[in-house]
């Protein structure tokens, strides 16, 4: 298990702490520390009141909420956005709404899930030719054919 350190900014009081919903579940639900309405097409990023220090190695990815998507067009226009172990700001959560009614959230709604996952460090080695391989330069959808 990963210890993530957690602080609650003081807009955030009384907002419950990320945890997963079930023994199973990947995502941690986030709240909003605000009320807004979005406006159909309409984007804007909404305080948690939270921030966060991950380990080093580890990234945090902030995904939309599967129901708020299906019922109201609900979603992350950066999906899944990253938020960095070298971040301490505020946890804030970018939304659009890309159904054609107004929603309205309201502080203490769960609008998005965090996942942490590891990543690994990585270094690029210029090469004047690349190996072969079985699809080459097949470009976007190839691989459906």
């Amino acid at each position: 298990m990963v210890e993530i350190l957690l602080a609650r900014l003081p807009h955030g009081e009384g907002l419950p702490v990320p945890s997963p919903a079930t023994p199973g579940s990947a995502g941690c639900d986030l709240a909003s520390a605000e009320d807004g309405i979005l406006a159909p097409l309409e984007r804007r990023l909404f305080r948690t009141g939270l921030s966060i220090a991950l380990p080093e190695g580890y990234e945090c990815q902030i995904r939309p909420r599967s129901g708020l998507a299906l019922r109201h067009g609900i979603t992350l226009p950066n999906s899944p956005a990253t938020i960095d172990s070298d971040y301490r700001g505020e946890l804030m959560v970018a939304l659009v709404n890309l159904g054609a009614e107004p929603f309205e959230v309201t502080r203490g709604m769960r609008i998005a899930q965090m996942v942490v996952a590891r990543v690994e460090s990585v270094s690029f080695r210029p090469v004047e030719k690349l190996p072969d391989s079985a699809r080459g330069v097949s470009g976007f959808g190839s691989t459906g054919r």
